[in-house]
């Protein structure tokens, strides 16, 4: 059907940047550099100083960031990995294809890992922690990283959507060994198709996830260390998601108006539920602006019927797709999560007016 309102509007999106976004892939195209050339480096090296770590690694997913993270830390059969039951399946199957266990717990009200749970899931088996930090919000990484030193846990961020979010006055994706990320079109910084990197302090990890990236080569020598995988970051990927670097900080505010528009408009509306959490200590960017109500499919039908275009994330508990073959955890918050969530539309181009329709729609329901 035809939207009022999208959810994303990747063509506005381009339109804005035609130029550009033309004029940089005509560069790269004319000068024939697709693979592995200078624009992969120049964006790994910018993307490393935005976040705030030594090192970054581009892949072609944030899935293949979070595997290879994990590979190259070490984790394999028999090792325990804490994860949230909240996030989506690539969290989880990452763990699985290195043949490690993941150990699901439930998460807080904010949707980011609850803390007590973390710490009652620690066995002898538990060999790290991956914190998601969903929607644009960080876990309570200063917790979190307490429990990691006090039990010797390697700690792989899934920052997948929270690039630019801040912890007291830290970046996602520079607390853990590894951060990883996704420029999967829709998020915050998007590819023209997927993309990842990881963001790492420690050289040798960022010396073997290149390695990992390219059937296991080094690329200098021509010395094949190990089996690997083909999953670079293309280099115009590379050089397209540089230019859109330059304006994240932009976008990022723009998100923080729009959620701030929402609050405005919602905050005293029926059962709603808004996500504006607690702690000073936070520095949200909204990847997803996610709103809960026990009338969640009423509402999302409603919308629909006035052409407003909404995102369910994710409307039943991953356990229960019986195909993933995961031990059924207690989570009750998250089995809550998946019947009373939606996201609204969310984007740097949305516009105010579009922005109140929403609003007035919702209003309309709850009268």
């Amino acid at each position: 059907m035809a939207y009022k309102v999208r959810f994303v509007e990747p063509n506005v999106h381009y339109q804005r940047m035609k130029a550009e976004i033309d004029g940089t892939i005509q560069d790269v195209l004319g000068r024939g550099d697709l693979i592995y050339r200078k624009d992969l480096k120049q964006f790994e090296q910018n993307l490393a100083d935005f976040v705030g770590t030594r090192y970054a690694v581009g892949l072609n997913s944030g899935f293949h960031a979070l595997h290879l993270s994990l590979i190259a830390a070490g984790i394999g059969p028999g090792d325990e990995v804490i994860v949230p039951a909240h996030t989506f399946v690539a969290s989880v199957s990452a763990i699985v294809l290195v043949g490690a266990t993941p150990v699901l717990v439930d998460v807080t009200e904010d949707y980011n890992m609850d803390m007590d749970a973390m710490e009652r899931a620690i066995t002898p088996k538990t060999k790290a922690v991956m914190p998601v930090h969903l929607n644009g919000r960080i876990c309570d990484m200063e917790r979190l990283m307490a429990a990691a030193a006090k039990h010797n846990l390697i700690v792989v961020e899934d920052a997948a959507q929270a690039l630019g979010a801040t912890f007291k006055g830290k970046m996602a994706g520079s607390f853990g060994l590894t951060g990883c990320f996704s420029f999967y079109p829709f998020k915050v910084l998007g590819a023209l198709g997927d993309a990842g990197i990881v963001t790492t302090d420690d050289e040798e990890i960022a010396t073997k996830i290149a390695r990992l990236r390219y059937n296991g080569e080094d690329r200098e020598t021509g010395e094949y260390h190990y089996h690997g995988f083909s999953c670079l970051l293309d280099n115009l990927h590379a050089a397209v998601l540089d230019v859109k670097l330059r304006h994240l900080p932009q976008w990022l505010m723009r998100r923080r108006e729009v959620a701030e528009l929402y609050r405005d408009g919602l905050s005293d509306v029926g059962d709603l539920r808004l996500p504006h959490f607690a702690g000073d200590a936070y520095h949200d960017i909204y990847q997803n602006y996610v709103i809960r109500t026990p009338q969640r499919d009423a509402l999302v039908s409603h919308l629909k019927e006035n052409s407003v275009e909404t995102l369910i994330h994710w409307p039943k508990p991953m356990w229960e797709h019986k195909g993933l073959g995961l031990e059924t955890p207690q989570c009750p918050e998250t089995e809550a999560i998946c019947r009373e969530v939606v996201s609204l539309p969310m984007n740097p181009e949305i516009s105010d007016e579009n922005v109140a329709y929403v609003i007035e729609t919702i209003r309309q329901f709850y009268a």
